[in-house]
This record gives C-alpha cells, structure tokens and sequence, in this order.
C-alpha cells in the first residue's frame, strides 16, 4: 500500500520520525518520503544519515506545523500523512503553556484543515497516555488533538480518514527517563519520583508499526492502542544502573503515580482485536464506515492502566531490550 505512495511525517526528526524513516525505507519503496520539521540542524544531521544520494525518494521541509501557508506547499500531493510534531516536555509546556496550545491544539488543526483540502487519503496522529485523563497541560493538549483528529471524519465533502495511535513511554526517546538514568548513574545516584510510579513502555519499532497498520486499515475515527507491557520505576532503575543508590525526590508538579491509556468512560466503545485495542468513535453524528467484527467488547468496567496491567516487564527483560537498542548496560 506504502509503495509509490507519498508520504510526510511532521516532527520527522525525533526519534520517532528517524525509526518511521528508516523501517519505510527498508520495508517499502515509496515516490516521496517528507520529512517536515523546524530544526534545521536535526534536518542536516538526519540528512547524512538518510542522504538524497542513498535514498532518492526522501526530501526534507523545513516548516512549523502552526504555519498553514508552509502545509499547504509541503502537503502537495501527499498521499499519508503520520504526524508526531508535538510540544512534548511537561514542565516547558507548564511553563509556556500558550507555546504548548499553540503547537499541540492549533497546529493538529492546519494539519487537519490542510490535508482536508488538497485531498490526502490518511492521516495518523500520534497520541500518548497522558492524554487521558490529563493532570498537566500537555496531556490536556493532546486529548484536545485527539478530539480534533477524530472530529475530522465528520468533514463535509473530505474524503481524508483520520486516526490516533495511542501509547506509553518509548523507550530510549530524547527527554525520556532512560537517558535520563543513564547519565546519573555516572554520579551514583538515581532520583527516584516515587517508588510506586509505574508506566507502559514500547519500541520505538513497536510504536512504528502500530502507525504503519494504521495506514493500512484504518477506516477514520479510530484510536489504536498497543497491548505493551509496564514496569516500576524501582524495577527500572535496577535494570539499568543495579549499583546506584537511589534518592526519593517527590512527583514533579503534574505527574501520576500510574497512567491510563483507555479510560473506564471509553470501555463502551472499546473493542479487543488480539494485540491491540480500537476505541470506535463516539458521537452520535459519526457515521462510522470500519469493520471491526473481528474485535471482542471489552467488560463494562474495563480500564487499561499501568498499575493494573496484567503484562509487566522484568528487570532482565527491560535489560535485554536496551542492550538489543544498543544502551552499554
């Protein structure tokens, strides 16, 4: 389906965007592959990676997704559009909360607007779990944007399916907990939040290809949630540096002690399609085109949470994931 195609992914450049590039380019051989971002040096670096000369059909946009006019000129002929563009970190965001609306809330919707118009046929958002349920601004502006996506099915007239994929912690992503560990293990110490903390965590790989199904079946207004597993955050902390102390700091201003990918309100509209769950729009508006018998309702009172999850890592399985991405633990 991916092959001939064109396609763009906004925040190209993070970590997500460098695994979607590099597992499209070895699975697929599509006519364009856009990578839109606005860090130009991100752009230069990824560029002697993923060069033109290697790989003839990538291109590299410089643009802000809060620039329509720019979306307008970098989604011509786009045929898939993944957007992980986001104002990611929960205490810049608390700290410049207009920047964090602005990006995450205005700029999903040019994004949706403009694909709309000049006629893309998917697009799949990337979500995360602090969007339910929010307790800090970025979570708040992520729901936002995941009712913004699945809004969009309702255009008059736009043949564009819209849909989100929703999951936990990535492993070994820029900002995240462990890079974060591995640099303070070289000081002997690990902060430590609060040792009941819990989160999902899935590959980078993982994330992709949920997004890559996404594009192949999604029918419009779906969010897309992994079945992955959870871990502690005293588990963590001896997977990757066993020798450190550890020091309790306290839950930063907006964090949870657990997160909650599908809440108990959703279970309604939640189906169980084997490795992943699909939470069907809820409107009574939408009128939903997917079909999903192969899917199993979920019990009424069904939440999926990272504290109550029924899959959780060990700490030699954690460890053997980050030697196998190329961690030194």
């Amino acid at each position: 389906m991916l092959n001939d195609k064109s396609i763009l992914i906004t925040g190209g450049t993070g970590s997500f965007g460098k695994m979607f590039t590099e597992i499209i380019l070895k699975r697929f051989a599509p006519r364009r592959l856009i990578v839109f971002s606005r860090d130009e040096l991100k752009q230069f670096e990824m560029a002697h990676e993923f060069s033109k000369e290697k790989y003839p059909c990538i291109r590299y946009f410089i643009g802000d997704i809060r620039d329509k006019e720019r979306l307008y000129r970098a989604l011509q002929g786009v045929d898939f559009v993944i957007h992980a563009a986001a104002m990611k970190h929960v205490p810049a965001s608390e700290y410049n909360p207009t920047e964090a609306i602005k990006t995450n809330i205005y700029g999903t919707q040019n994004l949706i607007n403009v694909a709309a118009d000049v006629g893309v046929q998917r697009l799949v958002a990337l979500s995360t779990d602090k969007a339910v349920s929010p307790a800090n601004l970025y979570g708040a502006t992520k729901l936002a944007a995941d009712k913004l996506v699945v809004a969009a099915n309702m255009f008059t007239g736009s043949a564009t399916r819209f849909s989100v994929v929703r999951y936990g912690n990535v492993m070994g992503s820029r900002g995240s907990v462990i890079p974060f560990f591995m640099n303070k293990r070289k000081e002997g110490v690990l902060p430590i939040t609060d040792p009941r903390m819990t989160r999902f965590w899935i590959s980078l790989e993982e994330g992709v290809n949920l997004v890559i199904k996404a594009l192949h079946e999604a029918a419009g207004g779906e969010i897309y949630v992994p079945k992955i597993p959870s871990m502690n955050i005293m588990d963590l902390a001896k997977a990757i540096a066993p020798e450190c102390e550890t020091k309790i700091v306290g839950i930063r201003p907006g964090e949870k002690l657990h997160e909650r990918m599908i809440p108990m309100e959703d279970a309604r509209h939640t189906l169980d399609m084997g490795d992943h769950f699909i939470i069907k729009p809820d409107h009574e508006l939408f009128n939903f085109k997917g079909d999903l018998s192969a899917g199993k309702p979920v019990p009424e009172n069904f939440e999926y949470d990272s504290g109550t999850n029924n899959w959780w890592l060990t700490v030699d399985e954690m460890r053997t994931m980050l030697r196998q991405q190329g961690w030194g633990i």
